[in-house]
């Protein structure tokens, strides 16, 4: 939100699933649950002018795919997947009425790499979702983005003792890479080798061969 301030951002739509407040007048807040199909219509309702919808919800649960609680790893394809494509369904015609605007997908490194339970699996199939909106969303011109990143210094990883990119770092790339007409944005190192890992073995594909 700071990097789109700063770019000259005029109003952004910050959402949260609990009420919160910002003191910026360009900022306007609201409740978003993203596993609601109600809470992603009521906030499409009111957005009705935005031209770049940015899918940056995500969770990650402790769910190894056969050991791990079943309902974690449900809850993480309900929020990871599902979450996305409720919330590209719902601004997709309001993309349209605004000239097309874009669609920004936040995946992760781990979208490539195994190794890293249901997440991953999520995140994998995240990509492959954003792969195919951008090709049904190209006839009303909408750019579709999908971020690639490893970890970022957030709550979602802070006990995680690992080289961690800045938000802000992050944010920057990801706007120089829709203002560039990318359909990809490669935020860091360790994503840029990931992904010239994919013409190799499978095997080579692995949380553990990345570190």
């Amino acid at each position: 939100m700071d990097e789109l301030l700063a770019r000259g951002a005029r109003k952004v739509y910050s959402t949260a699933r609990s009420a919160y407040t910002d003191d910026r007048t360009e900022v306007v807040t609201a409740e978003l649950e993203v596993r609601s199909a109600a809470s992603v219509a009521a906030l499409a309702e009111v957005a009705t002018d935005v031209d770049i919808v940015f899918n940056n919800a995500g969770i990650l649960l402790p769910a190894p795919l056969l050991t791990g609680d079943f309902e974690d790893a449900t809850m993480t394809f309900d929020v990871n997947v599902f979450g996305l494509l409720r919330v590209a369904r719902a601004f997709a015609p309001i993309l349209a009425a605004n000239g097309g605007g874009a669609l920004v997908n936040m995946h992760s490194v781990l979208s490539w790499l195994a190794g890293s339970g249901a997440y991953g699996a999520s995140k994998a199939a995240a990509w492959s979702l954003t792969n195919s909106l951008r090709l049904e969303l190209a006839s009303q011109k909408t750019q579709v983005v999908g971020v690639h990143a490893g970890f970022i210094d957030t709550e979602m990883v802070s006990a995680m003792e690992l080289p961690k990119a800045t938000p802000a770092e992050v944010a920057a790339r990801i706007l120089d890479g829709l203002e560039a007409d990318a359909t990809e944005v490669l935020a860091d190192d360790a994503t840029v080798a990931a992904k010239a890992a994919l013409s190799g073995p499978v095997e080579r594909l692995t949380l553990s061969a990345a570190r």
